[in-house]
């Protein structure tokens, strides 16, 4: 059978939604917390150093931070980061118009409203529509979509000479780093996800890391320690709590033994992770690349990326032309996403699904998000896999494209 025949009557049999198993070592260290009881982070015994705990010390080694606070999720983390920075009612916050939904959620969970800035062909924040709302807000909510990071060197400039302070959502770039800095180490508090699709699973949850001491209290007073924040290991001097644990509010969000069990192998194997994950990336970029009408988003050399996610372009191209490729796809096995659809589907929605935003029109987006198409790629794929996945699209999209030119 040709090349070209065998791209038009193969199938893909994988699964886009199924994760590898925990490690084994997650397993047993979860059975060791079941079988003592003490889930809770705070429930130890004298001279016992929690799970959480621990837990919260090697991911703050991991990405070079001084303080790290461990929570049920990254939308959790990244509400409690703009209450630990003041954010309240009425107040204005910038964030991505191409982002998902807990992150415009995070805002308006403070009593706060999302101003949109635009999105560029990279997948990145425009940082000229950016500029032009540096005005409107103290804080930008700086979402890393799909693992694409902007220039955070000319971003950061920016925001520290408006006097913005950033929260970096980092729940698609866990590993990732810009000119060498790790993801979420750029702002002043960085944001991570441990949901299920993320780059460590434990079903859900998130981490907190920041350099700044009064920060980091005022998270871990938020997310409900009590009066027990002496039992976090990367936590401020107890000095530093001082007045802060009177005047913060317990809005409780811990996370528990048990997912902290489940996650510290993963973070230990997480660069070797990542390692493998762009092997599939890269493998997809190469068998998607110089195909007529399908435009691919190019990385910048300063850019250190984690590929559990590719995107690609069909930039101008009619609603039913997208439609036509992700249904043909799909058929095959082959499951996409799409950014255009003006009614939110499972996980993918838009600035303008989020009404309660009240969000402006930004019609140069709007041509963008029309053309983004997006897909998983889990672990569990084989190269081969990538291969199979790549003629797929290749053979569809050339269809439908040839037959609209």
């Amino acid at each position: 059978m040709s090349a070209h025949n065998k791209s038009m009557t193969e199938n893909f049999t994988g699964s886009f939604t199924q994760q590898e198993s925990i490690p084994e070592a997650g397993i047993e260290a979860a059975m060791a917390v079941l079988r003592h009881g003490r889930l809770h982070r705070y429930n130890t015994v004298p001279g016992e150093l929690s799970e959480t705990a621990l837990m919260e010390q090697e991911f703050a080694g991991y990405v070079g931070s001084k303080f790290c606070l461990a929570v049920a999720s990254g939308g959790y983390a990244m509400a409690t980061a703009l209450r630990a920075l003041g954010v309240g009612h009425g107040d204005k916050v910038l964030s991505n118009a191409f982002t998902l939904a807990p992150v415009p959620g995070a805002i308006a969970a403070v009593g706060a409203q999302p101003v949109f800035v635009g999105v560029t062909e990279d997948l990145t924040i425009d940082l000229e529509d950016l500029q032009s709302k540096l005005d409107q807000a103290d804080v930008l909510l700086l979402s890393h979509m799909r693992g694409h990071l902007c220039d955070m060197d000319r971003l950061m400039a920016m925001c520290d000479a408006a006097d913005v302070r950033v929260v970096e959502d980092c729940a698609h770039t866990m590993g990732a780093a810009w000119n060498g800095v790790a993801s979420g180490r750029a702002g002043a508090i960085g944001c991570y996800s441990c949901q299920t699709y993320k780059h460590v699973n434990s079903g859900e949850g998130g981490f907190l890391v920041t350099d700044d001491p009064v920060l980091a209290a005022k998270s871990i007073m938020l997310s409900g320690s009590y009066m027990l924040f002496e039992r976090h290991l990367a936590a401020p001097d107890p000095e530093v709590f001082k007045d802060i644990k009177y005047a913060t509010p317990n809005i409780s969000g811990r996370m528990d033994n048990l997912r902290a069990a489940i996650l510290r192998p993963q973070i230990a194997d997480l660069a070797t992770q990542c390692e493998r994950w762009n092997e599939r990336y890269y493998a997809l970029e190469a068998g998607l690349r110089d195909l007529p009408g399908l435009q691919i988003v190019e990385r910048p050399e300063a850019e250190t990326i984690v590929g559990s996610s590719f995107q690609f372009l069909l930039l101008d191209w009619t609603e039913e032309s997208v439609q036509d490729v992700i249904a043909r796809c799909l058929k095959r096995g082959v499951e996409l996403k799409w950014f255009g659809s003006a009614e939110p589907v499972a996980f993918t929605s838009r600035y303008d699904s989020w009404r309660y935003a009240n969000p402006v029109p930004l019609p140069k987006s709007d041509r963008i998000l029309r053309g983004i198409v997006d897909m998983r790629v889990p672990l569990t794929f084989s190269l081969e896999d990538c291969a199979v996945i790549t003629r797929i699209i290749r053979a569809e999209v050339s269809a439908v494209y040839q037959a609209q030119t």
